[in-house]
């Protein structure tokens, strides 16, 4: 296993929990699980030909990472009824993000 698969995991189910914990402390166990529930946007990846690809990003090629989605989620982030939906989407994102990065940079 590689420091980059331990990374990219650890970011996507644990990061949350400790975001959840930090930021909305009076309801963390729903923050988290709703957090983890946005990892369904990878559904996005089924479209792609194929599946997976693992010299591929992300970021940019699927719809629900693409760039117009993106800016979506930042919306989000400023209604309130929606904001733990979209701090878990950004940080998808983000995750996928530096996962492409060191893909640019060799270490995959």
């Amino acid at each position: 296993m590689s420091f980059v698969f331990l990374l990219h995991y650890s970011l996507h189910f644990i990061a949350p929990g400790l975001i959840a914990w930090l930021f909305f402390r009076d309801q963390w166990k729903k923050a988290w699980l709703i957090m983890l529930a946005t990892m369904l946007v990878d559904i996005d990846h089924l479209l792609a030909n194929p599946i997976f690809d693992p010299d591929r990003c992300s970021i940019g090629f699927h719809l629900l990472h693409s760039y117009p989605a993106i800016v979506l989620y930042t919306v989000m982030l400023f209604f309130k009824k929606t904001r733990i939906v979209a701090v878990g989407l950004l940080f998808h994102m983000f995750t996928d993000w530096q996962d492409c990065m060191w893909m640019k940079l060799g270490v995959h």
